[in-house]
């Protein structure tokens, strides 16, 4: 009889394959199915942010970038005139991925797939995950393949990365609430006449927004409306988008080739937990809502980075499985957060109140120009949807030490970039020490008993007089880029305290 599988994943889309790298880098024995015959070849979401390339960055990250555009302008028309401005001037100084990076999600997807097959791992496409049963330690999961043959796979854990409509959520009992919008929103990738490339351009009428975002393949642009109040509810075609793009720019831009169109309703629902016992859900499965910010890819993403590297140390025995319970813990508020985040944004730009909307059409031209100019407000807006804020300063595994820095990150922080090359230094899979101060105050002696029966996942780095903290201190780097422990002064005996906790010798 075959050794169970320490995880399954059902699941291929962005959040998925995000999942099946990092359990491939710890050596996890896992697979990776999807009821769909082939990946994503619409652009779906188009914008990946900083924390998400920062968290990518082994192996991914440089063809992300390669393939994208991070050199973005914004043109907002308004009924008069337009505003010309740069994004992301703003002097973003802890992070080598300061702008959003535009690119499809059938790139990025692309991206991720090429990485797993370099990796020696096959994504099971045409194989459906149809139903899941608790058997003692292991979980019975029955796959469906395309062929209609049947079959019976052990594992320990099953991660839903299943969409809107999982089938792990569904069987494993929990709720998923919310609501849907009232309005529908349209979407194509096509070419279009008389739009300054290498820009995002976005009309604000009193019918709502518009937005042009360049893509470059599958077509040269992402359309994106919504649907104004009197168009007709007919199929989406190039006349219909002509017709509705004609009302947002007053005839200006000819729409031509379309490669793929779409229209859509947006929900705003979360999942009750991220969680139940052996059953774990990430991206869509946990939470869907609108697209502003471009928050769902990437918040998907980074659901299965936190994840991944917690299942691999439990399953190899190097972790508790308490670990595992700081996943909802330090996911589920995230999720919320950006719940309610997305909702206000969609509700400013699409609401029929009359205060709304005059605020909308009559303020909103007049203050843009002058909010997009200053740069403070504008930095702190794109931290909180480049998801470089988010923090896990409440989790049960983010502790300081009895000094902890005056300045600087956290406990519970992601783990900033000055000194240039900090992160691309502890990217590597497992936990890593920084040290930093003279090397008298951390000898070889002192560190052994810490290191013993964890050098397989414990990075020692020592920064000598560079650190990201004032004075002497020390710290340790979660796998996912998080700082788990820091504190001033040396020695050894509170980090060996944390990592008894966190971190078992094997």
């Amino acid at each position: 009889m075959k050794a169970p599988l320490d995880v399954l994943v059902a699941g291929a889309g962005p959040t998925g394959l995000a999942l099946a790298a990092q359990l491939r880098t710890y050596g996890t024995t896992f697979r990776i199915v999807d009821r769909s015959l082939d990946r994503a070849h619409e652009s779906r979401a188009l914008a990946i942010q900083p924390r998400t390339l920062e968290a990518l960055a082994p192996g991914v990250t440089d063809e992300l970038v390669a393939r994208g555009n991070p050199a973005m302008q914004l043109r907002m028309h308004l009924p008069h005139r337009v505003v010309r401005m740069q994004l992301f001037d703003i002097g973003l100084t802890d992070t080598a991925y300061p702008f959003l990076l535009l690119l499809s999600q059938a790139e990025t997807e692309s991206v991720l797939a090429e990485h797993l097959r370099g990796q020696d791992v096959d994504v099971e496409r045409g194989t459906e995950l149809h139903r899941m049963e608790r058997t003692g330690s292991t979980v019975t999961c029955r796959l469906r393949h395309g062929d209609g043959t049947e079959e019976s796979v052990e594992a320990t854990y099953v991660v839903g990365c299943d969409g809107a409509h999982s089938t792990v959520r569904a069987q494993a009992g929990i709720g998923f609430e919310g609501y849907a919008y009232p309005q529908t929103f349209l979407l194509a990738d096509l070419e279009v006449d008389g739009l300054e490339p290498g820009a995002v351009h976005t009309s604000l009428t009193g019918a709502g927004m518009q937005f042009f975002f360049p893509l470059g393949s599958p077509a040269t642009w992402r359309l994106l409306a919504m649907r104004p109040p009197g168009a007709p509810d007919t199929e989406v075609d190039l006349r219909l988008l002509q017709e509705i793009t004609d009302r947002y720019t007053s005839g200006r831009l000819a729409l031509r080739d379309p490669v793929w169109t779409t229209d859509f309703r947006l929900h705003n629902r979360g999942a009750a937990h991220h969680r139940s016992g052996p059953f774990f859900l990430a991206g869509d499965a946990a939470h869907i809502h609108s697209p502003a910010g471009a928050q769902v890819m990437n918040t998907g993403i980074q659901d299965a980075l936190n994840l991944g590297w917690k299942l691999a140390l439990v399953c190899q025995g190097h972790a508790p499985e308490e670990l595992l319970e700081t996943y909802e813990a330090e996911r589920a508020p995230v999720g919320r957060s950006v719940l309610r985040f997305t909702d206000r944004a969609f509700a400013l730009g699409t609401s029929g109140n009359p205060v709304i909307r005059l605020a909308r059409n009559r303020l909103a031209p007049r203050l843009a120009p002058l909010a997009l100019r200053a740069t403070g407000p504008r930095g702190r807006v794109f931290r909180t949807v480049s998801e470089l804020g988010i923090h896990y300063r409440r989790s049960l595994a983010s502790a300081s030490g009895s000094r902890p820095p005056g300045r600087g990150p956290r406990a519970g922080d992601r783990l900033p970039d000055p000194p240039r090359g900090l992160q691309a230094r502890t990217a590597g899979p497992g936990w890593h020490l920084l040290l930093a101060g003279p090397q008298h105050l951390w000898p070889d002696g002192q560190l052994a008993p810490v290191l013993a029966g964890r050098a397989a996942v414990l990075t020692v780095h020592r920064l000598g007089e560079q650190s990201p903290w004032p004075g002497v201190a020390h710290g340790l780097v979660r796998p996912d880029g998080y700082l788990g422990y820091v504190a001033r002064g040396a020695g050894a005996d509170a980090v060996s305290v944390y990592l008894d906790r966190w971190l078992r010798r094997v």
